[in-house]
C-alpha cells in the first residue's frame, strides 16, 4: 500500500476519447487520482458529479483531476458524456494503475467477498508526492473532502 510521502507511481492509460493519458503530462501540477469501481453506478456517479460540480474550487486550488476505473473506453465515454464531466477518465481494463497504486482488493457486498476496485483517492503534489490517500469516500461529498483535507 502506498503511504502518504511516497513517490506516486508512473502511469500511462487510455482516456475515454482513446487518447493517452500519461502521469509525466502532469509533472508540476497538483494531480487528484480518483479510482472508482463502475461507470454509471449511483456510488461512482454521485462521486464523478462531486468533482464536476466542484470543479473549479479544486482548479482554483491548482488541481487537475483524472478518473480510474476498469471499464472499457466505450462505458467511460458515454458516462463522461451523459454527466458532461470536464477531466478524463482512464479506462484501465488491464488494472495496471489501479494495481500500481493498490487500489485493488477484497471487498464485501451483501455478506460476499469478492475483488474489485477500491474506491480510493490519491492527492499528489507538484512534485509528484502523496500528499493524502482518501480511503473513506463520501461520494456525495467527495469534492468537498478533497479541500478539506488539501495541504
Amino acid at each position: 500500500m502506498l503511504k502518504i510521502g511516497d513517490k506516486a507511481p508512473d502511469f500511462e492509460g487510455i482516456d475515454q476519447d482513446g487518447k493517452s493519458i500519461r502521469s509525466a503530462n502532469y509533472n508540476g501540477k497538483k494531480l487528484v487520482v480518483y479510482f472508482y469501481p463502475k461507470a454509471h453506478t449511483p456510488g461512482c456517479t454521485a462521486e464523478g458529479c462531486s468533482l464536476r460540480d466542484n470543479y473549479n474550487a479544486l482548479k482554483t486550488k491548482g488541481y487537475e483531476i483524472i478518473g480510474v476505473s476498469k471499464d472499457p473506453v466505450e462505458k467511460q465515454k458515454s458516462f463522461h458524456e451523459k454527466y458532461d464531466f470536464p477531466f478524463p477518465l482512464i479506462a484501465d481494463t488491464e488494472k495496471k494503475i489501479i494495481e500500481a497504486f493498490g487500489a485493488w482488493g477484497k471487498k464485501k457486498f451483501m455478506g460476499k467477498e469478492y475483488d474489485g476496485i477500491l474506491r480510493y483517492t490519491f492527492l499528489i503534489d507538484k512534485q509528484g508526492v502523496i500528499t493524502d490517500i482518501i480511503t473513506k469516500v463520501q461520494t456525495k461529498n467527495h469534492a468537498e473532502q478533497i479541500l478539506k483535507n488539501e495541504k
